[in-house]
């Protein structure tokens, strides 16, 4: 079967499955606008990955996501998967340097707080950054009195 194919108004006999860009499912003819498709999908979820940080539940982001971006809800779902994968891909990565972050802001806490004169505050902080280390499990471990309760039979 022969499809003529129209490029700047010069008609070329061109057979299906031969040329790039065209392919044939159930009898029908489509455009392969793969390249295409993929990136507009990837600018979709994009755009719901900037937008889940507006504080919504996952479902009012969906169907926005679908109302806004004019696509399914089944396609809005999957966006929405796409950006969990993401989102899992950003914690994995930050997830290393969490621990060094936390601390920087806690002793930079520390430190205004001392700065202004808030000692309830700083000593909370204090204990926050001594958890952390492990040193208030042991100091909690010594401190505290070893209580031993015995019941004796009033018979005996």
């Amino acid at each position: 079967m022969l499809i003529t194919i129209q490029r700047f108004s010069t008609p070329t006999p061109v057979q299906i499955g031969l040329v790039g860009g065209y392919y044939r499912k159930n009898g029908r003819t489509y455009v392969d606008n793969d390249k295409r498709t993929t990136q507009a999908k990837e600018d979709r979820v994009r755009r719901l990955y900037r937008r889940q940080l507006d504080g919504l539940s996952a479902r009012a982001l969906v169907y926005d996501h679908a109302e806004k971006e004019q696509v399914s809800i089944e396609t809005a779902w999957r966006d929405w998967r796409a950006v969990k994968l993401i989102v899992d891909e950003d914690w994995q990565s930050d997830r290393e340097n969490m621990l060094a972050r936390l601390q920087h802001m806690r002793t930079k806490l520390f430190h205004q707080a001392l700065k202004k004169g808030q000692l309830q505050t700083a000593s909370q902080v204090l204990d926050s950054i001594g958890r952390v280390i492990g040193e208030s499990t042991e100091v909690v471990n010594i401190q505290a009195p070893d209580l031993t309760i015995k019941i004796e039979d009033k018979a005996g």
